[in-house]
């Protein structure tokens, strides 16, 4: 049976930010994740971590400036000092919160540039190797261009190439189901097609982002398919509640309190 692990980006917006762990804990998840800790001590994450007994199943490495438009720097030729650097940054989050795997955002490029392309390579391979000497996966995710226009990893097909190409143990596919359906459809069969390559798994439902089971998908063959695959990691909620977060659980009541 899949484990959830709640996205605190969009999720229980009702509270601040270190209080949506514990919302999230005694609504009966097991673990979590978000886009970006940055703004908060690494130690303060770590404390409502360990207060609810709840896992970090991921978070995005700095994306540079978030507010000013940037959406990762993977792909920018000028930006690489400023992808190591990080990369560090991520690290130390990461090793005060025990997450196992980070994403590494692209940017917003053109994919078919020569330069993007190089650029995202060596960001990538970078990464990967840095992260590896802490036993750390880096997860790469291709995002649909309705929600994120301009994004340069906006192709799954491309995302596969290149973890087939670089032959890296810890570089893995983060595959949304939101995002999958809107670009390419055919959920299912690419589910299985690039299982052995994934590494973390989320949904929404689609066309809207909200609470699963609740639009054009079969959330429910999906999961089972999921299951029937072997995948043993957690299935991220990345959506955004119609109103109250706790409103829109019903569908999470069979899942509760089952760890990975």
């Amino acid at each position: 049976m899949p484990v959830f692990a709640a996205n605190l980006t969009m999720m229980f917006n009702e509270w601040q930010f270190l209080d949506r762990f514990d919302a999230a804990a005694e609504a009966g998840f097991t673990a979590v994740e978000y886009l970006f800790p940055y703004e908060f001590a690494p130690e303060a994450i770590a404390e409502r971590l360990q207060r609810n007994g709840l896992t970090q199943a991921l978070f995005n490495m700095p994306p540079g400036d978030w507010n000013r438009g940037e959406r990762g720097l993977a792909a920018l030729p000028e930006r690489f000092e400023d992808v190591k650097s990080n990369v560090e940054k991520a690290l130390d989050y990461a090793e005060a919160t025990g997450v196992r795997r980070l994403h590494l955002m692209a940017g917003l490029a053109n994919p078919r540039n020569e330069e993007a392309l190089r650029a995202y390579r060596r960001s990538v391979e970078y990464s990967a190797g840095r992260i590896a000497e802490k036993g750390l996966d880096l997860l790469l995710e291709p995002i649909n261009g309705r929600n994120m226009p301009g994004y340069f990893l906006n192709d799954f097909n491309h995302a596969k190439t290149l973890i087939e190409e670089l032959g890296l143990a810890n570089l893995k596919l983060q595959f949304d189901i939101y995002h999958r359906q809107i670009i390419h459809g055919d959920v299912a069969v690419a589910l299985r097609e690039m299982m052995p390559l994934i590494g973390h798994i989320q949904t929404a439902s689609v066309p809207s982002r909200q609470e699963p089971f609740s639009e054009e998908l079969n959330d429910a063959f999906l999961f089972s398919e999921i299951d029937r695959l072997g995948y043993r990691g957690f299935i991220g909620c990345e959506y955004v509640p119609r109103q109250h977060t706790l409103d829109g659980l019903g569908w999470f009541a069979s899942f509760k309190r089952r760890k990975a």
